[in-house]
């Protein structure tokens, strides 16, 4: 089962990764102004969604053995709020892949400043999964 928990770790890292670097990609995507730069922050993004993309089903992938082999069914409460803010989690990493679309076509709905605003989302998620995990508070 340690293994298990430590590839849950090491995906859930390059998930995080992916979504805490794509928005500052989107940033810095929203106020190039010139073709050049637009194209390779298209590919930057591409790549970076898609080391993403693996990191949140490595994560999904484990992190469900873990659960179905360990805590199932799941009792304690802060399995519950956690569970939840892992789905809250995968909804922002679909966000994110609609915006990387947006972009990719050309056709971004907002400015630099709402990104900046996007990018910390998920580090307000991180603390809070990361306390439910280690603390155990309920």
């Amino acid at each position: 089962m340690l293994w298990i928990k430590a590839f849950h770790v090491i995906f859930v890292v390059t998930w995080f990764a992916g979504l805490f670097y794509l928005p500052r990609l989107f940033v810095y995507h929203a106020m190039a102004d010139d073709t050049v730069s637009r194209d390779r922050f298209k590919v930057m993004e591409r790549r970076l969604l898609a080391i993403t993309n693996i990191g949140a089903a490595g994560s999904i992938a484990f992190g469900l053995w873990l659960l179905v082999g360990w805590w199932w069914p799941p009792t304690a409460g802060w399995l519950h709020a956690k569970l939840g803010l892992v789905a809250v989690l995968i909804v922002y990493h679909g966000y994110l892949s609609v915006i990387c679309r947006r972009f990719r076509e050309d056709r971004p709905r907002h400015g630099h400043v709402y990104y900046r605003v996007v990018n910390e989302v998920p580090s307000v998620l991180l603390v809070a999964i990361v306390i439910l995990v280690v603390v155990k508070p309920f």
